[in-house]
């Protein structure tokens, strides 16, 4: 019995001082965006059955409750992630498209191999709280092997950082090492599964049998895309409509600060999981590509519904790099501190009762 509540406590005494360290993703600077997430609950529910082409989509059913990302992960937070582990980038975490691809947004490295620098570089002052761009889905993965592994500050990319936690990469960098990835057991930090992203988008939730909408701003109508942080049903999309002569929700910056339609959340809390970018997710598609959902800022409406089911390669391929592609992060999260530590001192007064009894 001793022996147990000394493991308790140990563990509570580990939880306690990784909370006080934690990294800045949770705990940014002023005026940047923390890693977020919301409780996505109704565990159990049933699958979407609305028509996709000539069958039912079939998404959305999660049997446990989980967190999502209330936002994608920014580009403050990226920078923070590539300034801790990518001081040789051995595994191609930034690319130059971070840097030119969008005309006032980007992250910068300085210096040389083993002492390279990350920073934001931009003209658009809500740059850092714009979601992150021009990553692969094995940028993704890594990201969420550092948020496992304590968000560490060694400036390498190896197993106490990178390459185990979440996901078993070990050096994974090709398209067919990537798709063989899958999410380890144990994971509290990792790219949403189809079903979990789903869900967190579109389920009405209340119940098990409740529905889901169209759209991820709790409608069946297609959204606007006017910035505007009043405007009930908006995202950040092309307006185009097949005119040739569309409109951009925040042009010349085109991405928009990940919550700025604040009026138009998901039925669970989250906020533009239809638009601003596409986001990963750890569905295989014919064997070949992963998953991504959600919409962009550089594509009309018909990429926003829950019917449109997108993919590309996992690997660092061009198109993936884009000005388009990014991630949030779903978990199941830890055992409370707290908690931890309230159980602890259970422990001890129960060994304390039975030592009684037994004098």
């Amino acid at each position: 019995m001793l022996r147990r509540c000394a493991m308790v406590l140990s563990v509570a005494s580990f939880v306690l001082f990784a909370d006080s360290a934690r990294a800045d993703v949770f705990n940014m600077t002023a005026a940047q965006t923390s890693l977020l997430f919301v409780p996505v609950g109704d565990p159990g529910n049933l699958a979407d059955t609305a028509m996709m082409g000539d069958h039912t989509t079939g998404y959305g059913s999660v049997p446990y409750e989980y967190q999502m990302g209330k936002y994608d992960v920014t580009v403050g937070q990226y920078c923070q992630f590539l300034n801790a582990v990518a001081k040789t980038d051995t595994y191609g975490l930034y690319n130059s498209g971070m840097a030119g691809n969008l005309p006032t947004i980007g992250i910068t490295q300085s210096g040389n191999s083993g002492v390279y620098n990350y920073s934001i570089t931009s003209s658009y002052s809500e740059a850092a709280n714009c979601p992150i761009f021009a990553v692969t889905w094995g940028n993704a993965a890594r990201f969420c092997n550092w948020l496992q592994n304590g968000q560490p500050t060694s400036g390498v990319e190896d197993a106490s950082t990178t390459e185990t936690g979440a996901y078993s990469l070990n050096g994974a960098i090709t398209n067919a090492a990537l798709m063989a990835v899958t999410r380890n057991a144990g994971a509290t930090y990792f790219i949403p599964s189809e079903n979990e992203w789903y869900k967190a988008a579109y389920y009405k939730g209340g119940s098990t049998n409740a529905g889901y909408w169209a759209y991820s701003t709790q409608s069946d109508t297609v959204p606007s895309n006017v910035l505007c942080s009043s405007g009930t049903n908006n995202a950040n999309y092309f307006d185009e409509w097949g005119t040739g002569n569309g409109s951009w929700s925040n042009a010349p910056n085109y991405l928009t600060p990940v919550g700025a339609f604040s009026a138009s959340p998901g039925p669970y809390g989250t906020f533009d999981m239809g638009g601003d970018v596409f986001q990963w997710n750890e569905a295989s598609i014919t064997g070949s590509s992963r998953g991504l959902r959600g919409g962009a800022w550089s594509c009309n409406f018909l990429y926003l519904p829950s019917s449109y089911r997108g993919h590309y390669d996992a690997d660092s391929l061009p198109w993936n790099e884009t000005f388009s592609t990014g991630f949030r992060v779903a978990s199941v999260p830890e055992p409370s501190s707290i908690v931890l530590a309230v159980a602890g001192v259970l422990c001890l007064v129960a060994y304390g009762w039975r030592r009684r009894l037994a004098v």
